[in-house]
């Protein structure tokens, strides 16, 4: 007798602000800011972008990896050579 197995991941996690009807996102959601109360948000590269760039206050988690921070910044200014 066995049990079918099922996969124990879990779906990625979307970007927080990501549209349902148009969505805009650019990329996995891989970067986490953080605001000054700690607050965490979890975000596409693009999105990412724009908020860092809008809010001097949001710093990257130390969960963010450091080819997303890349990400990120190549969405920022522009790169992608």
């Amino acid at each position: 007798m066995t049990n079918p197995t099922h996969p124990r991941k879990s779906p990625p996690p979307r970007c927080e602000l990501r549209e349902t009807e148009t969505p805009t996102c650019v990329g996995r959601p891989e970067a986490i800011l953080v605001d000054r109360n700690g607050a965490e948000q979890r975000l596409c590269p693009a999105h990412a972008a724009a908020l860092w760039l809008t809010d001097p206050t949001l710093r990257f988690s130390a969960k963010t990896r450091p080819e997303a921070i890349a990400t990120v910044m190549a969405q920022a200014f522009g790169g992608g050579r």
